[in-house]
């Protein structure tokens, strides 16, 4: 079996992609029962966030194309605008890639810890349905000790660095002075609630929260001294507005340009600054053509993000050596279980010579045959059958001059090498 890992992320697409491959957790149990049962896997695991959506699976090497096949059918989009954004890695790559992306070395933001809690989810959710009992299961507890040792060892966690910080930071471009501004935040998960606490911090006072479920949407914002909404109640509260900061998981968007271009006209084209970080979008991207908006996507956060990661490249690059040895540590334990059934297998077979030698020599003695001319015969047929396989392999690999199987023999068998042996 091969371990492989294929994705896309927002290195290799751009969110207007991202955005139509991005899996919803409603959607997550069916689209790993149905990869499963199309392309005949036994261990899988899908994350998908706003800035990647990747397969983490253990297959046949022809899997990958059943693999792709499956994920064009599943999110109706043409393969060839899939292939174009692709990234695909098997095997010490693919546990490389898994680490990395643990690790937060392979995020928008370096470093960024949230990715962590993403992949341990996935897992979770792929557990529940028994689909990570082997080799991938073991790879998942390995790169989350390594993860937990890159933050424990180095200080790529250090200084607050995230999309989350990256729209505040943008927001105190445009304001001068957040602490006049109000901000209605879109969602209640753990990016928006980072968000409010950069927020808080930057200066502002008056947040307002909008949720799908306004228990959710209370319990956040009573953390912040903030006001609860229901989704329904934005276009209500929407041009008391400053700052609009979305990120949710709705598959739809949530904010069209109609309800932004009434708010503008009762602020009387006061300027309205918003930030879609969800994908798909929660913000029509025809907002944008409107004046007095400022609308970013998380793509366009990159820039900020640059600005504030420099101080964790060193950090990086001591997680990289962390890895490397994570990857060596795991690959070697996996060849030590590969050879378990080998060993097994071998043990059994000499074993039943054995039992055979014994049971006729147990005959021999029992006619009264002499003890010791008995054992002897035994010793000799038992050695001539343990050999006789090999040494005919042995010759065979000597006649077409394949030297390193009698050079594996020698170690194997600690015996004196030919050459030795000639001297």
């Amino acid at each position: 079996m091969t371990l492989l890992a294929l994705g896309i992320n927002h290195k290799t697409a751009s969110v207007a992609v991202r955005e139509r491959l991005a899996i919803s957790p409603s959607l997550m149990e069916d689209a790993l029962q149905g990869v499963c049962q199309f392309a005949q896997l036994d261990e899988i695991a899908i994350l998908s966030t706003c800035n990647r959506t990747e397969i983490y699976c253990s297959a046949e090497r022809n899997s990958q194309s059943q693999v792709l096949e499956w994920l064009s059918d599943f999110q109706s989009l043409p393969l060839d605008e899939i292939k174009d954004s692709l990234y695909s890695y098997t095997d010490q790559a693919a546990i490389s890639h898994m680490m990395r992306v643990a690790c937060g070395l392979d995020s928008l933001v370096l470093g960024e810890p949230q990715i962590l809690g993403q992949l341990k989810s996935s897992y979770a959710v792929s557990q529940q349905q028994n689909l990570v009992k082997g080799e991938l299961g073991q790879l998942f507890q390995q790169t989350f000790a390594v993860a937990k040792k890159v933050r424990t060892d180095t200080a790529i966690g250090e200084n607050p660095v995230s999309v989350a910080y990256a729209a505040v930071s943008l927001a105190q471009h445009i304001f001068s002075d957040l602490a006049d501004s109000r901000a209605l935040l879109i969602g209640a998960g753990e990016t928006i609630e980072l968000v409010a606490r950069h927020l808080v911090n930057a200066g502002v006072k008056d947040i307002c929260v909008a949720n799908r479920t306004l228990d959710r949407a209370q319990q956040l914002a009573a953390n912040f001294s903030g006001e609860a909404i229901l989704l329904g109640d934005i276009p209500e509260y929407l041009p008391k507005a400053d700052i609009v900061i979305a990120s949710t998981a709705s598959q739809l968007p949530i904010l069209g340009k109609g309800a932004v271009e009434s708010a503008l006209s009762k602020r009387k084209h006061q300027p309205m600054f918003m930030i879609d970080i969800a994908v798909p979008r929660d913000i029509e991207v025809e907002v944008n053509e409107l004046d007095d908006v400022y609308l970013y996507t998380v793509d366009d956060l990159q820039q900020v993000i640059q600005e504030n990661q420099q101080s964790r490249r060193v950090a990086a690059l001591e997680a990289e050596e962390i890895i490397e040895l994570g990857v060596e540590k795991f690959v070697k334990a996996q060849r030590s279980r590969n050879v378990v059934s080998t060993l097994t297998n071998l043990r059994k077979q000499v074993e039943t010579l054995r039992d055979e030698e014994m049971a006729n020599a147990l005959k021999n003695l029992a006619k009264g045959e002499d003890a010791e001319k008995v054992i002897a015969e035994m010793a000799r047929r038992l050695t001539n059958k343990v050999l006789h396989h090999p040494t005919i392999q042995l010759r065979k690999a000597s006649a077409e001059g394949r030297t390193e199987v009698t050079e594996l023999v020698e170690e194997i068998f600690q015996l004196p090498s030919a050459q030795d042996a000639n001297d």
